[in-house]
């Protein structure tokens, strides 16, 4: 499974996240404590907004902990949004159009989970995208191309709900196919004024997602495992899940697809 942080606040060096903190992303990229294997070394990236409204990428395909020139970056740029992650695969190679983040446009996207049977849903789902999308389809993961149906089901508009169509899309058509019916992902995935952020899995078995305040006031973040260990400063988020920070601060809501009741956990993130 992959690693991820994300910030949304006032502008903030990015090594707060990815290099700084004792549990750091790059320290989570050899030596993960949640997840399933703990080394995440097939590859990283780093998307962030600044003075332009598309924002800057970076990705290699080298272990985060090995690339000389990430943590020199993290120390020198600065940015008020921006998504940071570490690649542990599962499908496609190793290759940098295979590394997250993913950036079309204004947005941006990267993802920790996976579709059971990609293999065998990966055709009839390509043939969802309209010609410009499909053209933008760089690589071979899951993970893109849960991204590009999203930006084809509306993302721009209303990016919750396109997630959620998105999902309860793959699932209908893994039913359909008489194939696993298995979504798994927490996603984070931005416009460059708003942080979004999913957890969910078709079977309420979601990867791991954590939320603290940082960078001052309004400022937060969001990882799949916390970058310290003072426990008590970590919200975990529950299964069935969506995050908006913007301007009016922290909204957390359910999240389930169409036609899938809420199920236990999902109920939970009406407590939080």
């Amino acid at each position: 499974m992959c690693r991820w942080a994300a910030y949304r606040g006032e502008p903030l060096y990015l090594e707060e996240l990815v290099s700084s903190p004792a549990h750091s992303l790059i320290e989570q990229s050899h030596c993960a404590s949640r997840a399933k294997t703990a080394t995440n070394g097939d590859g990283f990236g780093i998307a962030w907004y600044a003075e332009r409204p598309q924002p800057g990428l970076y990705r290699d395909v080298l272990p985060a902990w090995s690339d000389c020139n990430l943590k020199s970056i993290a120390r020198q740029v600065r940015s008020p949004l921006f998504l940071a992650h570490v690649r542990a695969a599962t499908g496609g190679g190793t290759r940098r159009d295979n590394c997250h983040p993913f950036v079309h446009g204004v947005w941006s996207f990267m993802h920790n989970g996976q579709i059971a049977d990609f293999e065998h849903l990966r055709r009839p789902l390509d043939t969802m995208l309209d010609n410009d999308l499909y053209a933008a389809r760089m690589g071979s993961t899951d993970s893109e191309l849960i991204f590009l149906l999203a930006l084809q089901f509306g993302l721009e508009h209303d990016p919750l709900g396109a997630m959620a169509e998105t999902v309860a899309f793959i699932e209908r058509l893994a039913d359909h196919m008489e194939r696993r019916v298995l979504v798994r992902l927490t996603a984070a995935f931005s416009n460059g004024r708003e942080l979004y952020a999913v957890r969910y899995a078709t079977d309420d078995a979601a990867p791991t997602l954590y939320a603290a305040p940082m960078g001052g006031e309004g400022g937060y973040c969001l990882v799949s495992e916390p970058l310290d260990d003072d426990s008590d400063a970590w919200l975990e988020i529950p299964g069935g899940s969506a995050i908006v920070l913007g301007e009016n601060g922290v909204d957390i809501r359910l999240f389930a697809p169409a036609g899938r009741p809420a199920g236990t956990m999902e109920r939970k993130a009406a407590a939080v």
